[in-house]
């Protein structure tokens, strides 16, 4: 094992010389950055910015999955439309359509429920945990008994920090396993939707303007944090009462201009800038083609069966939503990987530093051949999962399959479960499972499945998992399955928690029995997993050890890769050359709608807003320059998915926008990031401010926010 556990932070000064926009930072990293930062402009000092207990860090909030911050001390939160349009959806029916329509609460008492998988995490405590995660573990164990150790390890970690019910605990691995953080947050679970515009301004142009530029969109809501009388989070009831936030983000309307500088805050989800070129071979040839594929395939069967159903539509809107950003994203990564060969570049890059690991690497001597033996191993784990995803891609089968392995993992000891089945998970196995009465249709499901099984039957058999093809249905048989199965009832499915593994096996319902059929062999995937990711948590380290190293020597940044905790990037206001002759950005406009409303999905513009924009009703909102309302803008910002909804600020640290997106040319920048075309879009709070003002009245949320109004 390679000796030193802590380069990372050690190694932090090398990073004045990168680039102010690129880099996803840790909050402590931050004053090793404060030159850069003083550089562009910001006027927070960086070691303001490096503690979570004061200002802006205080107020930034994850939601699971999308980011958020607090904009006044009653708990109000604002992220965006499409971070809360679970919220949204669950409350939506063909008679009251939030989605079409939208949603004000012009009173708490009006506000709507958010549902059980609609949270609010406070991060309170980072701290370095690497020892007690990696130290002294025997160099002889196999992968498998490694990565036990480690996840026991953490396990007590987590068991350690959570002896107060009212957070939820983490340790993520930073640099790929060099260095792991326990991460302890407060989690709010009674979460209540206040205001979001209609989905023709929250979602205006749709899957066709996704992640491209010109924007037009105003991506953003509201929810409020509610906790018990005492301040304490609590499961929803009418007698909590708003969170008192210990922090809040003033609002700017007072606008900005091209050059100007910006922080984000916020929790982005994963990159892979650290990647070797193998791996990138593999998801642009193998892994994301396949993804594709199956995405499109999938949405054209969901399509066909909810055609002519507001019900059903209503229902799997969020399901469709979130797979069709999916695969733009992914078609995006396709697109950027021919435009520019980046697995060429990191052929370069690799080369070097195999050079320089020749003559200097104080690691291994093996190294270099144990990292292409384990990641070799890692595709070929990959592709048999991709396989198993195929072979179960149907809801029903999914919540019988967590119900059989949650009942097999309660006949051991809590400490000893796998991680996702312990007392500490109960809540959100529950709430996954409750999840399928807003988006669950029994007839779609089949048809979702049955349509996944033929894909399965046409993969290269080496890939499918051992035993597994003698177990499945035949699409025959789905009818009769989906007819007499009782979990497509949400309390005859919850009934299932707490039984024993034998109640499994004698059940006479088609999808426990399915799932009782395929446990060993889809088991055996799951047990293969573990293998190959304690071997990689063996030498992936070493190898970032290196890099970090290796980057050190050239003057070049070290930062982790995004893994969905609290991170800060910085940079400018800018346009972009996408291409020779064109120029986009750095800011759009609201004339800019009418130009795209064709009154046709996914262009219709609400009346009342054309009509705003025709009247050129733009208060205080205009923009000097523009002349006009301001509706999204470019930044520079270092941003992937999980940055939705991320607070993006002023020099000051006040709330100027919100982040939703990249653009198309950007997508690639999850494995390298080239600062000549990578752009953040945000909605301009001055849009955000001016729809709430001037087309949907919520004049009662813009007086619970403090907002900073421009000079007259």
């Amino acid at each position: 094992m390679f000796k030193s556990f802590v380069l990372p932070v050690a190694l932090l000064g090398a990073a004045a010389a990168a680039h102010a926009d690129e880099g996803q930072w840790q909050p402590h990293q931050l004053p090793q950055l404060k030159s850069e930062l003083k550089r562009i402009g910001i006027t927070i000092p960086a070691q303001q910015l490096a503690d979570l207990s004061k200002h802006p860090m205080s107020a930034i909030v994850s939601l699971g999955g999308c980011s958020a911050s607090f904009v006044s001390p009653d708990g109000l939160v604002v992220t965006n439309h499409h971070c809360g349009y679970s919220a949204i959806q669950r409350n939506s029916t063909p008679e009251h359509n939030y989605i079409a329509n939208g949603f004000l609460a012009k009173t708490r008492a009006e506000e709507l429920p958010g549902g059980p998988n609609t949270l609010v995490y406070v991060t309170e405590k980072v701290e370095n945990v690497t020892d007690r995660v990696l130290k002294g573990l025997a160099p002889n164990l196999s992968g498998k008994e490694r990565h036990e150790q480690v996840e026991n390890r953490i396990k007590q970690l987590i068991a350690e920090c959570e002896t107060d019910k009212a957070y939820r605990c983490s340790v993520p691995a930073f640099h790929r396993g060099l260095e792991y953080y326990r991460i302890k947050q407060l989690m709010i679970r009674d979460v209540r939707l206040v205001y979001a515009p209609s989905n023709h301004i929250g979602d205006f142009g749709g899957d066709i303007d996704n992640y491209e530029f010109p924007r037009h969109v105003g991506d953003f809501s509201f929810l409020r944090a509610y906790v018990s009388k005492d301040g304490r989070p609590a499961d929803p009831s009418p007698d909590n009462v708003p969170y008192k936030s210990k922090d809040f983000l003033v609002v700017s309307a007072e606008g900005l201009k091209n050059g100007d500088p910006i922080l984000l805050a916020g929790y982005p989800g994963r990159t892979s800038r650290y990647k070797l070129p193998s791996e990138i071979r593999f998801a642009r040839d193998v892994d994301y083609p396949a993804k594709v594929d199956s995405i499109t395939a999938d949405l054209s069967v969901i399509a066909a069966a909810t055609m002519g159903n507001a019900n059903y539509d209503v229902r799997y809107a969020s399901v469709v939503k979130s797979a069709n950003n999916v695969l733009k994203k992914t078609k995006g990564l396709l697109d950027g990987f021919a435009r520019k060969d980046i697995a060429a570049i990191k052929d370069t890059q690799d080369a070097e530093f195999r050079r320089w690991y020749k003559q200097h690497g104080s690691g291994s001597k093996t190294l270099l051949a144990d990292l292409d033996g384990v990641i070799g191993a890692d595709m070929a784990a990959s592709r048999e999962e991709f396989a198993l995803g195929e072979a179960t891609h149907s809801d029903m089968l999914k919540s019988a399959r967590t119900l059989y392995k949650l009942a097999l993992e309660r006949q051991k000891p809590d400490a000893q479960r796998e991680a996702g089945y312990q007392e500490r998970d109960l809540s959100f196995i529950k709430a996954r499972l409750s999840r399928l009465e807003q988006s669950f249709v029994p007839s779609v499901d089949r048809a979702r499945y049955s349509a996944a099984l033929a894909r399965y039957a046409k993969l290269d058999p080496k890939t499918r998992p051992q035993g597994l093809d003698a177990l499945l249905p035949a699409s025959s048989q789905l009818e009769a399955m989906y007819k007499s199965t009782e979990l497509s009832d949400t309390a005859k499915r919850l009934a299932w928690i707490g039984k024993d593994p034998e109640a499994f096996r004698k059940s006479d319902d088609p999808f426990i029995q399915l799932a009782v059929r395929m446990y060993d062999a889809a088991n055996a995937v799951e047990e293969q997993r573990k293998e190959v990711d304690g071997n990689l948590e063996r030498v992936i380290p070493q190898y970032m050890a290196a890099v970090i190293e290796w980057k050190k020597s050239l003057g070049k940044p070290v930062y982790p890769d995004a893994n969905s905790t609290l991170r800060v990037t910085y940079g400018t206001v800018a346009p972009y050359v996408p291409k020779d002759g064109i120029t986009k950005g750095p800011f759009t406009t609201v004339e800019g709608i009418m130009e795209k409303a064709t009154g046709r999905e996914p262009f219709v513009a609400p009346a009342n807003l054309q009509d705003a924009i025709k009247g050129k009703r733009y208060d205080v909102f205009k923009d000097p320059v523009l002349g006009t309302v301001p509706v999204n803008f470019l930044s520079t910002a270092d941003t992937t998915g999980g940055n939705s909804g991320s607070a993006v600020m002023n020099k000051r640290g006040e709330l100027i926008g919100l982040n939703f997106d990249s653009t198309y040319e950007s997508i690639t920048k999850d494995w390298y990031f080239d600062s000549a075309i990578t752009r953040a879009i945000h909605v301009d709070i001055r849009y955000m401010l001016w729809v709430m003002k001037q087309v949907d009245h919520a004049d009662n949320v813009i007086r619970e926010m403090t907002v900073k109004y421009p000079k007259k």
